[in-house]
């Protein structure tokens, strides 16, 4: 009866008629659990409204060194930079096969009399390398005040719980005392020195700035007559106009995919951070002497009822894992840029920083969320204490018998 009952019963699809609205992959890091803010950073609004942005400085910076440029053309692009009619974008970009100047043709649409000066001497990377190191710019500040704020709720964990012993663990066999406020310290000296390296990075992010299509500025040297000196001044104002006051000092056509790397690798040392401290919660779950957050209606097992699963240190270490497996992406990719740039970086790109930063953002917002809600059984703490106090004794009878 089953069986037949069954036979018709598509097991491996669905109609293409059905759930129209629900047939294309969603990204989990986005639909279930980025926040707003991160994923605002790596949003179309955001890539192409700076491109705008980057080509308005250039514009600008292009006619304050002496070309013709005019007031009116320069206010057209300021007051369009937010005007992206996205389906024409698609169209132009569709015609030409080229991103880029799909959204130059869009831009000068809407900016008829500045058609002529948008891009004017730049390639394709001035725009798409420029915004890749401003949006990690963003992404990092981010980043960085989430761990101020990590840092401080496990603090205040920390001084609450300094003078309560417990014991202290090595190859995961019961050691000598600790205090449950030490360990926490652990997890907070991690968590600083990835501060630092983000800080670090923050501080010293280059812009990629006005460098041409293989870093020789050929095509400004061009513009403005062989003037090295405006030319020069020409990437400073550039990179002043868009916010930095550092640049690379010599490219091939993009920046060197290096920063990539480091910047990747400091975003892996905070999910190394985070899966330590939630794999040692999840440890101490299974003793009964923390326990995370558990909300009112929150459903530990859908089979075993009385469980109350570490779900969001579980999902810190997954997130972490996929985190630390991106380096060596970034480090395969540095090393296979031939002489000036080939093209086989592009794609993972487009992957691997939005999702690293994606990633770590959920992290982060978990880790305040475990640590300003963390239960400590004090009495469960105490019991494990004293039923090993006997073994811990005979250090101190060994230290007696020198």
């Amino acid at each position: 009866m089953s069986q037949a009952f069954f036979d018709d019963v598509d097991v491996s699809g669905f109609p293409d008629d059905v759930l129209t609205d629900h047939q294309k992959y969603e990204h989990p890091l986005v639909a279930r659990y980025a926040t707003k803010e991160m994923s605002a950073i790596f949003s179309p609004a955001m890539k192409f409204t700076t491109w705008r942005k980057l080509w308005l400085a250039l514009a600008a910076a292009e006619k304050d060194l002496g070309l013709d440029i005019s007031e009116e053309q320069l206010q057209q692009m300021k007051d369009n930079l937010y005007n992206i009619d996205f389906a024409k974008a698609e169209e132009f970009e569709s015609k030409f096969r080229h991103d880029v100047m799909g959204h130059v043709h869009a831009f000068g649409d809407v900016a008829e009399k500045a058609m002529p000066i948008i891009h004017l001497g730049a390639t394709s990377c001035y725009v798409g390398d420029n915004t890749d190191i401003i949006q990690i710019k963003e992404a990092l500040k981010l980043v960085q005040s989430k761990l101020v704020q990590t840092l401080g709720i496990l603090k205040q964990f920390a001084e609450k719980h300094k003078d309560v012993p417990t014991l202290g663990f090595t190859h995961y066999q019961p050691a000598q005392l600790t205090t449950v406020g030490k360990r926490c310290t652990l997890w907070m000296q991690d968590l600083l020195m990835d501060y630092e390296r983000v800080t670090y990075e923050l501080e010293n992010l280059p812009m990629r700035g006005v460098k041409g299509t293989t870093g020789t500025q050929a095509t400004f040297l061009e513009l403005f007559n062989g003037d090295h000196d405006k030319v020069k001044e020409l990437n400073v104002k550039v990179c002043s106009l868009m916010g930095f006051n550092k640049w690379v000092s010599v490219s091939g056509q993009t920046y060197s995919r290096k920063i990539d790397y480091h910047v990747l690798s400091v975003l892996s040392g905070i999910a190394q951070s985070a899966y330590k401290m939630c794999g040692d919660i999840r440890l101490l779950a299974n003793l009964k002497e923390v326990e995370e957050p558990f909300a009112k209606n929150q459903i530990g097992s859908s089979a075993m009822a009385y469980k109350r699963n570490p779900m969001r240190s579980e999902r810190v270490c997954s997130l972490a894992r996929y985190v630390m497996s991106l380096p060596p992406s970034a480090a395969n990719t540095h090393a296979n840029q031939w002489f000036e740039r080939t093209l086989d970086d592009s794609a993972i790109r487009r992957i691997i920083l939005p999702e690293g930063f994606l990633a770590v953002d959920v992290i982060l917002n978990l880790l305040v969320n475990i640590a300003d809600g963390m239960v400590l059984w004090p009495n469960v703490v105490d019991k494990h204490v004293r039923e090993e106090l006997p073994f811990m004794a005979t250090e101190v009878i060994l230290m007696e018998c020198k």
